[in-house]
């Protein structure tokens, strides 16, 4: 079964941002691993010019609330002024409360099947 409801994998592209290479890249693979065509991006900068190519390709962004610069949730304002409606997860180490109803939130350190769950109830 697809991850999206009927999409195939190869539609359902997630951009994700962490500037932890390590986590960047674990989260990456597990999320490549259900099925998820992902850009990993280290930085904010990284991601808005990934974003800004082509913000149609996009199901969800994923990404630390902490981020060198501009927090995720400024990087995503900036997004969304070319894709309104553009889904994403925040996480964080810290309690948060996401401004947004298309915004979810993972306290970390957070399971797997947490982020699965979240980002399919998100996208579907």
């Amino acid at each position: 079964m697809s991850p999206a409801g009927g999409e195939s994998a190869s539609q359902t592209r997630l951009l994700l941002v962490d500037d932890e290479p390590g986590l960047l890249d674990l989260l990456k693979k597990f999320l490549e691993r259900l099925g998820y065509a992902v850009d990993a991006c280290g930085s904010p900068e990284e991601a808005l010019q990934a974003f800004d190519q082509d913000p149609r390709r996009y199901a969800l962004v994923l990404t630390d609330l902490t981020l060198p610069g501009i927090s995720g949730e400024q990087m995503l304002d900036r997004m969304r002024e070319r894709k309104p409606k553009l889904r994403a997860i925040i996480s964080s180490g810290y309690p948060y409360q996401p401004r947004s109803r298309q915004t979810g939130f993972l306290l970390k350190p957070y399971a797997p099947k947490m982020l699965a769950e979240l980002i399919k109830s998100l996208i579907e």
